[in-house]
């Protein structure tokens, strides 16, 4: 067997670049993955980073229509089904990401439902209950699916064990896109005319509505944090400082008053994340959150961005 060519390095070399420049949570999470987990976890970011930046970046600030987007964002699926076939691709992110998917085992049951939630962004503005349920899985939950292939590569789990951790992974995806769609729903509401959670009216945004919501959030973190113990060692403390990460920016969601959210973009302050960052590298797991932790941290520096 041969290394990967040198076009299969640059193709690598430029995912890991964007995961690196455009978030900062995950990745400071992707620095504790062992070194191979974590250019698979790199190349899965940058494909999914690139589907959004044709939905709601690069795209829309050229001015393209809703149908020239369509247009594009229809093209990047049919590239990236081509080159699950084949191995290859003329565009390196796709590229990366092929190689990825091709060595943990996963194909277009993961990359169709994620396009399909992709494709709905550039349509829909409000969802009902049902399209909700079905974006969720597309869009966030496929992700924690790929991203848990990546992390058994090579390890042996019961399919009993497997089955948890694929709930744990689902759930830990879909937490970090209910907590995404609830500190941004200033910014999506005034800048993209979207209302991601079905029923909620920015406008006349409630505290019980806010209740219901991180209720919710919280059933999901839970059942993440159960399955953390049953990861492997080489992805165990990346995945646990993510949830740490995204467990802090709930309970300063949970402290914020709704209508402060309706108009302001919450964040976890850099001293913050370091110190999550240290204990989450020193092995320990995110224990359940008590009421007085949550009402202590959320007053921990300016939380505001």
């Amino acid at each position: 067997m041969t290394g990967p060519s040198l076009y299969d390095q640059v193709a690598m070399e430029t995912a890991s670049v964007v995961i690196r420049r455009y978030s900062t949570s995950f990745g400071l999470a992707s620095r504790l993955l062992a070194p191979a987990v974590r250019q698979d976890i790199e190349n899965i970011y940058a494909l999914v980073r690139l589907a959004d930046e044709v939905v709601d970046g690069v795209a829309a600030s050229a001015e393209l229509s809703a149908a020239e987007i369509t247009e594009r964002l229809d093209a990047l699926e049919r590239e990236t089904c081509s080159a699950l076939l084949c191995g290859y691709s003329t565009n390196l992110v796709v590229h990366a990401f092929v190689l990825t998917a091709r060595r943990t085992g996963f194909g277009d049951e993961l990359t169709t439902p994620f396009f399909r939630s992709m494709r709905a962004d550039i349509s829909a503005s409000r969802h009902t209950p049902e399209s909700f349920t079905d974006y969720v899985y597309g869009s966030a939950e496929v992700v924690g699916l790929m991203c848990l292939a990546a992390f058994l590569r090579g390890e042996r789990v019961s399919p009993a064990e497997h089955a948890v951790l694929v709930d744990g992974g689902r759930h830990l995806g879909a937490a970090f896109q209910k907590i995404n769609f609830l500190r941004d729903l200033a910014a999506d509401f005034g800048s993209l005319g979207r209302s991601y959670f079905p029923g909620i009216d920015v406008t006349t945004f409630t505290e019980a509505e806010k209740t219901r919501i991180i209720a919710d959030i919280d059933d999901d973190l839970r059942i993440a944090r159960a399955s953390l113990p049953r990861l492997p060692k080489s992805s165990r403390r990346a995945v646990a400082l993510a949830q740490s990460l995204f467990e802090e920016l709930t309970d300063r969601l949970r402290a914020t008053p709704a209508e402060v959210l309706a108009t302001s973009r919450i964040r976890v302050p850099n001293p913050v994340k370091a110190r999550l960052a240290l204990s989450a590298a020193a092995g320990r797991l995110p224990r359940e959150r008590t009421t007085t932790t949550t009402a202590r941290r959320a007053t921990e520096g300016d939380t505001t961005k």
